[in-house]
């Protein structure tokens, strides 16, 4: 259980959404928010719900990170990938992901980091509900990076 706490509290540390950091701070190889393509039409926004088997808890959360950082580290069409855990319930896990396009999407799923995760994570998922969302203020952005 000691585990299970240090690693929610390195997941909601390492997620949390960014400020914007001086780019002298920046690993020039990461994402930022400036190299990011802008939300498109055809953009998603999805909430994923995941229920994860408390056995499984801590190796899951380690690929939840390891998979949300590479993408946003790695993806002009990864806008935002904000993994949160419930706070009465450990594991229930919900994602809120935005993709640029569907296009971004795509790419996104065709990824060798995110095809790891999924094949990786397979049964360690009790249950997985994607939610597709419309944006109320689409004028609205989310500036979400890995520092």
């Amino acid at each position: 259980m000691k585990m299970n706490k240090i690693l929610s509290a390195f997941l909601l540390i390492m997620l949390m959404f960014s400020c914007n950091a001086p780019k002298s701070e920046k690993n020039k190889a990461d994402m930022n928010s400036d190299s990011k393509i802008p939300m498109q039409e055809d953009g998603i926004v999805r909430i994923s719900k995941i229920e994860v088997y408390p056995e499984y808890l801590d190796e899951y959360i380690a690929y939840a990170l390891e998979v949300g950082e590479q993408s946003l580290k790695t993806e002009p069409g990864v806008l935002a990938m904000y993994a949160m855990q419930d706070k009465n319930d450990p594991t229930m896990v919900s994602i809120l992901e935005i993709y640029a396009s569907g296009q971004a999407y795509k790419q996104h799923i065709e990824s060798a980091h995110f095809k790891k995760y999924k094949q990786a994570t397979l049964q360690m998922v009790k249950n997985l509900e994607l939610c597709d969302q419309n944006p109320l203020n689409p004028k609205s952005t989310i500036s979400n990076y890995i520092r």
